[in-house]
């Protein structure tokens, strides 16, 4: 088969000490690998210098979407045996699907409790892929009590503890409904986005709500045989404007992070004027596809074998991307979500 559709074509060894536990003090003192997509060549600079690589008139997109304490920790209500349920999406009426833990013990008609009562759930439907939908009852307002009682889903490469709930949050999170963090957008702080802004780079803010989907490991060894999970993605008409006067002005769109990527090119029609939406998108970004809208991208680095990595390539070129993946490794720089940045130009 060609180069690029095995999953195993996406493959690296990554030492297990660069996998960030922690987020640095300061968001924007994370490094910076700038990959030129024509050339592979690479440099290393901090993230506070992106400002140098952006020009008046270029417009950045950025997910305002917002993590939710989606975590809950608590007990079978009968046996009292310790479960924990990951809230996944908002059916409605105080239904959420969700994963849950363990399953043998959360079949339906299972009743759990949190926080001594103060939130409870019945398992009122186990679905096909093995995710159940949770009834939940309680007194106040479930928002509240899911602040106080949930945790943030943190990928399962993080094993250790989020000392400060904001630091997996982007500074311009809004739109409550992610189970995890567009990590691209973790290294702006308020001031660089002030800064950038008053260069003369304009801002369009796009939502997409990450589901777990995005942690899940490709299984099939012909990566056109993977099926991409869907996420609700929302684009105003004040984003889609900015984007397509940028483009119609000459500008560059340079998206922070692939959810962004992923939400603009869902949004375009075929000429690549992004139109103004609300729907699921499952679109699946792999090398061979052409993009449409965006010219640049902020990103953190991948895990091995994942679909984020091969929509870096499908930008950059497998062999650019590998190359600088490799390269990181040897500078030690830091992975994954907590991690540093990568410019795509």
């Amino acid at each position: 088969m060609e180069k690029g559709f095995l999953k195993s074509d996406y493959h690296y060894e990554l030492p297990e000490e660069l996998i960030a536990q922690d987020p640095l003090l300061k968001r924007d003192n994370s490094r910076l690998m700038v990959l030129d997509k024509d050339t592979g060549r690479v440099q290393h600079r901090h993230f506070y210098d992106i400002k140098d690589y952006l020009k008046s008139g270029d417009c950045l997109v950025l997910n305002d979407t917002k993590v939710i304490p989606a975590r809950l920790l608590g007990v079978k209500s009968d046996t009292k045996a310790a479960v924990e349920i990951l809230l996944l999406n908002n059916r409605g009426e105080d239904v959420w699907e969700a994963i849950v833990k363990p399953g043998k013990k959360l079949k339906e008609g299972a009743e759990v409790t949190f926080g001594e009562g103060l939130l409870n759930g019945k398992i009122v439907s186990v679905l096909p892929d093995g995710n159940r939908l949770v009834k939940f009852s309680y007194e106040g307002i479930f928002e509240e009590l899911l602040d106080r009682l949930g945790m943030m889903p943190l990928p399962p490469y993080i094993t250790h503890a989020l000392k400060e709930k904001d630091r997996y949050q982007t500074v311009y999170a809004k739109y409550e409904g992610s189970a995890a963090a567009p990590t691209a957008g973790l290294h702006f702080t308020k001031e660089l986005l002030s800064s950038i802004q008053e260069a003369g780079v304009r801002t369009a803010f796009v939502t997409l709500h990450v589901g777990l989907g995005t942690f899940r490991p490709v299984k099939a060894d012909n990566i056109l045989d993977h099926h991409m999970h869907s996420e609700l993605i929302n684009v105003s008409k004040e984003a889609s404007d900015i984007i397509n006067e940028t483009k119609a002005n000459g500008g560059r769109v340079i998206c922070v992070g692939t959810t962004s990527c992923r939400t603009v090119e869902s949004a375009a029609d075929a000429s690549g004027r992004v139109i103004p939406c609300t729907k699921e998108t499952d679109i699946f970004i792999y090398p061979g596809y052409r993009f449409k809208v965006l010219d640049c991208l902020i990103t953190n680095f991948h895990l091995p074998e994942s679909t984020l990595l091969m929509l870096v390539s499908a930008l950059a070129g497998r062999e650019n991307v590998l190359n600088a993946y490799n390269e990181a490794i040897k500078e030690k720089y830091r992975f994954f979500s907590f991690g540093d940045a990568m410019f795509i130009k």
